[in-house]
């Protein structure tokens, strides 16, 4: 479980989005820090007996900052209003599926999968999901997958409008196959956030993807 103070100060972070109210409030940014760091390697812990490739992860590697790039964003507010967790297995920068946390008052969620990969690694993906159609259908169409993700999310600029070149509009693959993320969540609500079993309810989401983190996995790779 997470401390309401810990969401308190987020939610107050909305409120004071500016560096004098981070600096006088830094303290409080320490504890909520320290208490998302320890509730994201207690998941690490327990989802590494299911997922061993992420067993040699530690929390604070996975965590992204709370400073806000604002070169290219007309929203100049310098912090970030959440605090989120990328666990894959061979760390956050790299392009590899993986599990994420995302923590937020009143937008939180768990889930993950693969991100905006670079042209030839989607290229990768694609072919993968062509070739083995029936196996990702299995893996998306689970009735285990279905009650905890719906379907994949094709939220913003993640989909394609037509086929990718190389590939026919009948092609019984073609609504993954024009996805540009292969991405599943699902929201958690604030009294989530601070239930006993907040760690289990994780756990259980990630347990639920990890076949999709395989197969997107070895599709990245695939010919190599």
């Amino acid at each position: 479980m997470l401390q309401t103070s810990t969401l308190k100060f987020l939610k107050d972070l909305q409120k004071n989005n500016n560096k004098p109210w981070f600096d006088a409030n830094r303290k409080a940014y320490e504890a909520a820090k320290a208490d998302y760091l320890s509730f994201v390697q207690a998941v690490i812990e327990k989802h590494s007996k299911k997922d061993p490739s992420i067993a040699h992860l530690v929390a604070k590697d996975c965590i992204f900052r709370i400073n806000r790039d604002v070169r290219f964003s007309k929203d100049k507010s310098p912090y970030k209003t959440n605090m989120g967790a990328y666990m894959t297995k061979d760390g956050k920068k790299s392009f590899s599926a993986g599990y994420y946390f995302h923590m937020e008052p009143g937008g939180s969620f768990a889930g993950g999968g693969l991100y905006m990969p670079p042209p030839e690694l989607l290229k990768n993906v694609r072919q993968e999901i062509d070739y083995n159609w029936k196996e990702f259908q299995k893996i998306i169409n689970s009735k285990k997958f279905k009650e905890v993700f719906g379907d994949l999310s094709t939220e913003g600029d993640m989909k394609l409008s037509r086929p990718p070149k190389g590939y026919e509009a009948d092609n019984p693959a073609i609504e993954y196959i024009k996805l540009k993320s292969w991405v599943g969540t699902q929201a958690f609500s604030d009294a989530d956030l601070t239930s006993k079993d907040l760690v289990k309810k994780v756990c259980t989401n990630f347990e639920t993807l990890q076949p999709l983190i395989v197969f997107l996995n070895e599709g990245l790779h695939a010919g190599e």
